[in-house]
């Protein structure tokens, strides 16, 4: 008989970590839940569905070593680490006016505790158990007057790539979340300091997450289908991340539908003898509540005219879809051929461009990366969250395919 799945999730007593907690337990999974509020954790015990054994507290502070370390007596094996728990600064001095004690609590949470988690749970993970750091959009772009905060987040995506490349037996990848109604972002919002309006006109979504978007995120990026995209890092943040406008966004104008929303995903663009059986992709009930459109197209565009053809499909697609919809692009895997890797760039940065473009309506567009071996069973379960009412956040991003067998690959 298979084994219960099971999965550690750190900051599990608030937001995202709570969430999340709860959505591993609605499909089956034993929790194992850390954190430092001792309470906060017996009430969401009390509040989650149970599993076939029995969900565990473990409360800890995760800037203590020593605590960290005692994690390691009576764990069970873990499909997934989730390492979640993190903080923000609350000082507002600039970086060279903090003392120490000001500047060493956010690296001993942010930084620190998820190696030091790796280092004390490494024995206890099963094979090809899959290890997920969240780091943040502040990992890949400096926010001032936040202390160790951005450095931190840095810190952790490289973590996350390096230890992908160190362990290929295992899926590691890194969660760079934007702006989430979090409690640090309430807090934030209620000194003053987070204008609520502003962060949402940098997000092309033109609105803030809510944690069951980013718990839906971490549920992917834990399961055995998210393997292949070990050693990304992925930006789950309504497109915050590839923005490069001066202007504000305008605001969200659709309605966010339930993450468990069936999405109908219609497959195009498939060339009659492709190697491939892309049109399995598609799932049937054209009823369902959101529609998606995987197209193959760019795959067989002429030399040197992807970008021409993720165009044309874009237009395709608008022509069809007005308001929360999604499309993703099947694309060649980046060469370093100087004579069409401009052209393979092009059609990746209008997959940004166009996601900043369509936002505020809902409609959503991705790009996935396969290699000419890669298999559509490797692919489908990547596709299909991308696609579907789950990942309403996310837009704007190009994912690379790596082969189960094969280093990671950063994600664009």
């Amino acid at each position: 008989m298979q084994s219960e799945n099971t999965v550690l999730i750190t900051g599990s007593a608030s937001g995202i970590g709570y969430a999340s907690a709860m959505r591993f337990a609605s499909d089956g999974w034993r929790c194992v839940l850390v954190d430092y509020q001792a309470g906060a954790l017996q009430h969401l015990l009390e509040k989650m569905p149970q599993a076939k054994q029995p969900h565990l507290i473990r409360v800890v502070n995760l800037m203590e070593r020593t605590e960290i370390a005692t994690l390691a007596a009576d764990m069970p094996y873990l499909d997934a680490l989730i390492n979640n728990a993190g903080m923000s600064d609350g000082t507002q001095l600039p970086l060279t006016a903090m003392t120490q004690e000001q500047f060493s609590p956010l690296v001993r949470l942010n930084l620190d505790a998820p190696r030091l988690m790796f280092q004390t749970l490494e024995n206890r993970l099963k094979p090809h158990a899959r290890v997920v750091n969240v780091a943040s959009g502040a990992g890949l772009h400096a926010i001032p007057l936040r202390g160790a905060y951005s450095p931190t987040k840095a810190g952790v995506i490289a973590l996350t790539k390096a230890l992908a490349l160190a362990r290929p037996d295992l899926g590691v990848t890194a969660l760079c979340p934007g702006f989430v109604r979090t409690e640090i972002v309430r807090r934030l919002i209620d000194s003053g300091r987070l204008d609520p309006v502003r962060a949402a006109g940098k997000t092309p979504l033109g609105r803030i997450a809510e944690p069951a978007e980013l718990a839906e995120a971490l549920f992917f990026l834990g399961s055995e289908g998210a393997r292949p995209l070990s050693g990304s890092a992925v930006s789950v943040d309504g497109a915050s991340s590839v923005y490069g406008g001066s202007a504000q966004c305008p605001p969200a104008a659709y309605d966010v539908l339930p993450m468990d929303t069936e999405t109908y995903i219609a497959v195009v663009g498939v060339a009659s003898g492709a190697g491939q059986n892309w049109m399995s992709l598609q799932t049937g009930n054209r009823d369902a509540g959101y529609t998606a459109v995987i197209d193959a197209s760019v795959l067989d565009a002429p030399y040197g005219q992807c970008l021409n053809a993720a165009h044309e499909a874009a237009a395709r697609f608008a022509r069809a879809h007005t308001r929360n919809a999604s499309l993703t692009l099947l694309l060649p895997t980046q060469t370093m051929d100087w004579s069409t890797c401009g052209d393979e760039a092009a059609a990746r940065m209008f997959v940004a461009t166009q996601a900043c473009e369509w936002g505020s309506s809902g409609l959503r567009i991705n790009s996935l990366e396969v290699h000419a071996h890669t298999s559509v069973d490797e692919v489908q379960p990547i596709a299909r969250y991308m696609a579907s009412a789950a990942a309403q956040f996310l837009t704007g991003q190009s994912w690379v395919v790596a082969s189960c067998e094969g280093h990671g690959r950063e994600s664009i």
